[in-house]
């Protein structure tokens, strides 16, 4: 079976973004994308900011906090 995994050639290796293959040998096929640039800022994470550390999700975050009535578009 084929599957895909996006991956950054740099200096001779090769650096997976996200999850890599769980095999520990194998035949591969490389297309490069020409006008990408692989830098570090590409390959990180996302994270939350700091300013939210140690605050908790209190109450339904799935309905709105105002009442329907206070919107216009449902009128």
């Amino acid at each position: 079976m084929l599957q895909s995994y996006e991956a950054i050639y740099d200096h001779g290796q090769v650096k997976w973004i996200g999850e890599g293959p769980a095999v520990e040998q194998a035949r591969v096929i490389v297309t490069v994308l020409s006008g990408t640039i692989a830098s570090a800022s590409r390959t990180a994470r996302r994270q939350p900011s700091p300013k939210i550390k140690g605050t908790r999700i209190v109450g339904d975050i799935m309905s709105s906090a105002v009442p329907d009535s206070d919107w216009d578009a449902l009128k």
